[in-house]
């Protein structure tokens, strides 16, 4: 029996320009986000997450 392989999914903060050494990871999209705009809130003072940065941290998630 073959079990399903799910790719697990990065994005660090050096990825987007940001001298951070945060990762996030996950198996979706949606789950690397919410990890993300939890962690600019908390380390980086970001209360809202310019939708240029949001798509920044989409392009940048990617397998891993």
């Amino acid at each position: 029996m073959q079990g399903e392989t799910v790719m697990a999914k990065v994005m660090r903060c050096r990825e987007v320009g940001v001298d951070c050494d945060f990762e996030a990871k996950g198996n979706s999209v949606e789950e690397i986000m919410q990890q993300a705009a939890k962690h600019a809130k908390e380390a980086h003072g970001m209360d809202t997450i310019p939708p240029e940065l949001v798509e920044k941290v989409q392009k940048a998630i990617h397998d891993e």
